[in-house]
Order: structure tokens, then sequence, then C-alpha cells
């Protein structure tokens, strides 16, 4: 059964209008209500070096010793303290579903961080971690990143471009489709979407919720959307033997259960394609 790679260090107080710092725990715990069978690992949290791999390595220093601003805009020791587990349970997270097809990062946060700047609610961009950690170690030559958020990932670009890294192919739907009338035009287009991945060695899927029509920071996704647009990328990824790590993005319907409701619905479109 499917890997979940957390660990409570990985948790923090809720900050400002976004859920993102405590949402992991309350996750997994709704999972482990759908799924009892899930396997729970404890990711290993990545280093100073690795961090800096995607991000300045002296900004990187600051945030971690509260000298500059995390995601959040404040210089809390208590988010920082989890920010390397975060991005480790992404880097943990990949590398197991390169070894099984699939695994799972309760984590969010990372798309808007750029080079050497933390805003709207991310702080690293541990998608660009992970695919730099990858490609740097040869663990990978090519990595993909789909980004399914309601926002568009300014961050990982920025960090592609700055750093030259023709070896990460990214595709951030939020910078194509944003409303309610594109909704069955990407449906229809994403098994493409998916398969222009196939050159790459494993695909990093933010499996956003805040493309709900009802979310306040989102609007044009139904529910029903959302989970054929998940069901999609799991098929497709399976179909074509691309090992796939996913993990969480954005939602900011209270009360929170809404936005649980929406990733259970997810684990339950990777159920369904991982149990035929």
């Amino acid at each position: 059964m499917f890997e979940v790679h957390y660990t409570p260090k990985m948790v923090g107080p809720a900050q400002k209008y976004s859920p993102s710092a405590h949402k992991p725990a309350e996750v997994v715990a709704s999972w482990l209500r759908l799924l009892p069978t899930l396997s729970i690992v404890e990711p290993i949290p990545v280093d100073c070096d690795e961090l800096a791999l995607a991000h300045d390595r002296d900004w990187v220093l600051d945030v971690l010793t509260g000298k500059a601003d995390n995601g959040f805009g404040n210089r809390s020791m208590e988010v920082a303290g989890t920010l390397p587990h975060t991005s480790g349970a992404m880097l943990s997270a990949t590398r197991a579903a390169m070894r099984h097809g699939i695994a799972i990062a309760p984590c969010s946060g990372f798309h808007h961080a750029s080079w050497a700047l933390a805003k709207d609610y991310c702080t690293f961009n541990g998608l660009m971690v992970v695919a730099r950690v990858l490609l740097q170690g040869g663990s990978a030559c090519r990595v993909g990143i789909l980004d399914a958020d309601m926002h568009y990932g300014d961050g990982t670009d920025e960090i592609i471009s700055v750093l030259g890294e023709s070896r990460v192919q990214h595709d951030s739907i939020g910078e194509h489709f944003y409303h309610p009338n594109q909704a069955q035009k990407f449906i229809d287009e994403l098994p493409d979407r998916v398969s222009a991945f196939a050159g790459c060695d494993v695909l990093l899927y933010q499996a956003g919720a805040d493309p709900h029509i009802d979310d306040p920071l989102g609007g044009w996704l139904t529910t029903e959307d959302l989970f054929r647009r998940d069901y999609i990328v799991f098929n497709r990824c399976r179909e074509m033997g691309l090992p796939v790590a996913w993990n969480l993005a954005g939602g900011y319907k209270t009360p929170l259960r809404k936005v649980l409701d929406i990733h259970d619905n997810t684990l339950r479109a990777a159920k369904i394609v991982w149990s035929r």
C-alpha cells in the first residue's frame, strides 16, 4: 500500500490565512481514517547544502536562523524548524516513488518560493530542491513537475531560469487555466499534458485543492472535476510506467474539513488506479 512520508516535525502553527503549516497532521489523520493500511514513513530532513542547490545559500541560512522572512512574512523559529522536514518529506517520497511507482508527501508551500525570496505562503521550493538533489546526485537525468495548484508556479520557473536547469520540465496549470469555462478543455487536454513528461525519470505532482470552484482563492473546477484530474494524472502515469510523487497544494475553504475532503479524493483516485 502507499507510503506517506510524514513526521510531526513538519507541522507548525497556522500562519495568517493559509493552513499549510499545520495541515499535514490533519490530512494524515483523515487519510488514516479513510485508508488504515497506509504506511507512514519518517522522512530524513534535507540539510542546508541540499536547500542551497535550489536557493541562494546565504538566504537559506538567514531564513533558518530567523534573520529573513519566511513565506508567511514573519521570522518564526517554529516555522523555520519545520522547513527541512517539509522538503525532506518531498524528497523521501520521490525516492520511494522511483522504487515503488507512487508515494505521497503531505506537504505544501513550495511553488512561489524563488531563488532568494519567500512569498505567498511558500518559503523553500521543495519541488526544485528535490529535482536538484536527484539530478546532482545522479539519481535522475530528467525530472518533471506538474503543478496543478490554482496559481502559477512563478518561483519554480525563476529558479529554473537562474540555474539554467534544462533538465527540469515544468508545467504549471495555473499559468494557462483559471476559469470555469476552461474546465472541460483542461480535462480533455490533461492526458496529453501528462504524456509530455514521457522523457522524465519521475514526476512531482502538486495536487492543489484551491482550484475548487468554491475556494476563496480559486474558482474553476468542481469536486468531480478535481477527482477526474487526479485520476487522469495517476492513470496516465501508471500506463506510462512514470513514477509519481504527489504532494498537497493550496486550499483555503473553511472549515478545513472542506479542504481535507478534496485531499481525501486525491487519495481515493490513487487507490483506484493502483489497486487494479
